[in-house]
């Protein structure tokens, strides 16, 4: 952009950064880049993949069935089964089908996962919803089956170092905007691949920001809690949590039957006029000190914002209503919904999985080049080009072949099997003597086999679903991407 004349003043415009300050901010996009570039791929890839959670439970587990509306009758039938068949402790979380995402859901859960999962009919009838592969990836998303604590921790440090390489990558390329849409397709491959990083990385940069933003707030948001409560409450944490939830009530281990939740549902449905049923809670079901959380959700808000609250003796112990909430509190609330791109339906989601893939090319890409230069300095590394190849395309492999095992053994561990894969192919990387090129063509075609197979077993085993359609087809696409490409 310097030396561009602003047309008005006859004066040129200048970057604001001086060329030294420029270098010094790509030394610093190199080297976040470089040492965060494996967590990000993968948080970023699973990421993508997770968008689609609802769809990809139904393609596990295709004649669960999928209802448009819950009555307040089958939807209390259904909770008070699950109170029967819960393990003790466990909370039970209803998800209505809403207008974006159809299918009622049902969780039995204790800490952060889930004990049981159940699709729930339009008669309240409980189906067994085991989803398998859908839960691991979501948790390797989330929390990279480490820890709750660290594995959190960890993903959101990722967030917080894909946010620093977009501000720096901005900051370093001074024409990035002016070449918005200059692409050197025909050129060498190095000159193609930078020129995808930073046309992918400029177009959708407000996407990319606001994702690695929320993802760093939530996976950091223990040390946030820990930090706000060090500063205002002497280290109290119950004192933090307090702004954003109500305390539980005294416990109260005594026995107490369950309430009617079906009139329950309807009144709390009365209380809140103009809002559409979102999700029951129910806490320490078939206890004195039982809470039964009623949530809806209003048009056009991205979460609910209406909540009753009921004790076990069905009496209202409290209520909250959009009026009642600071806008705080409504921010807040709609962090998780932004993240993962679960509103505004199918559209919505495909749209943030396009964007999501997007940003897993920005960062390949991203390795490739500096791989590229340091080829050019006389400091190739083959070794790491092997590796960086495994990575890129050896992690969507290892998840295909998870998902696979997921489907013909369903007791089989997906988490040590997918580090297994993983593993497995970093020792491939450093003992085959092949360009990193030439592997990374062979793992794509790998994958691609698997995803065909997959997707035609899986349609011959039951109903064809859009998951099925998408499988074969980027599965044929990375077969068919077969001419050799160029050495960087």
């Amino acid at each position: 952009m310097s030396g561009e004349r602003n047309t008005r003043s006859g004066k040129a415009w200048r970057w604001p950064l001086s060329p030294e300050t420029v270098r010094a901010v790509l030394s610093g996009h190199g080297a976040l880049g470089i040492a965060f570039a494996g967590v990000i791929y993968l948080v970023c890839l699973t990421g993508a993949l997770t968008v689609f959670t609802p769809d990809l439970q139904h393609w596990e587990v295709p004649r669960a069935p999928v209802v448009t509306t819950l009555s307040d009758a089958a939807a209390g039938r259904a909770l008070t089964q699950a109170a029967q068949a819960a393990p003790p402790g466990a909370t039970l979380s209803l998800t209505y089908p809403t207008p974006a995402k159809a299918g009622a859901v049902l969780m039995a859960y204790r800490g952060n996962r889930a004990d049981q999962t159940w699709a729930v009919a339009s008669d309240g009838t409980l189906v067994p919803l085991d989803a398998r592969w859908s839960d691991f990836l979501l948790h390797l998303h989330v929390n990279l089956h480490l820890p709750r604590a660290w594995g959190g921790f960890l993903v959101g440090l990722t967030g917080v170092a894909l946010l620093s390489s977009l501000v720096s990558g901005v900051l370093a390329h001074p024409r990035v905007v002016r070449d918005a849409f200059h692409l050197r397709l025909g050129g060498s491959r190095r000159l193609a691949q930078a020129d995808w990083h930073n046309r992918l990385g400029v177009w959708a940069l407000p996407f990319h920001a606001t994702l690695a933003l929320t993802g760093a707030l939530l996976g950091l948001s223990t040390l946030i809690v820990a930090a706000l409560a060090l500063l205002l409450y002497r280290g109290d944490r119950q004192q933090v949590y307090r702004l954003f939830i109500d305390p539980p009530p005294p416990a109260d281990a005594r026995a107490m039957p369950m309430p009617d939740l079906a009139t329950l549902l309807t009144r709390a449905h009365a209380a809140m006029p103009g809002a559409s049923p979102q999700s029951v809670v129910i806490e320490r079901p078939g206890r004195a000190d039982m809470r039964v959380s009623v949530h809806g959700i209003r048009p056009r808000n991205l979460v609910p914002q209406d909540d009753v609250q009921f004790d076990a003796t069905g009496r209202i112990a409290a209520q909250e209503h959009p009026q009642d909430l600071s806008t705080g509190i409504k921010v807040l609330g709609g962090i998780g919904q932004v993240h993962f791109g679960w509103f505004g339906g199918a559209p919505v989601r495909v749209v943030y999985g396009l964007l999501g893939l997007a940003l897993c090319v920005v960062t390949s890409s991203g390795i490739t080049i500096w791989l590229a230069r340091r080829r050019d300095r006389g400091r190739a590394a083959p070794g790491w080009e092997r590796i960086w190849a495994v990575i890129a395309w050896g992690q969507p492999l290892a998840l295909a072949l998870t998902a696979a095992l997921a489907l013909t053994r369903p007791d089989a561990p997906l988490a040590k099997a997918w580090l297994g894969l993983t593993l497995g192919l970093v020792a491939v990387a450093g003992v085959v003597p092949l360009p990193g090129l030439s592997l990374g063509r062979m793992l794509r075609q790998a994958m691609g086999a698997v995803l065909v197979t997959l997707g035609c077993a899986h349609a011959m085993l039951g109903p064809i679903t859009t998951v099925d359609a998408v499988l074969v087809i980027g599965g044929a696409a990375a077969l068919l991407w077969g001419r050799p490409l160029r050495k960087i």
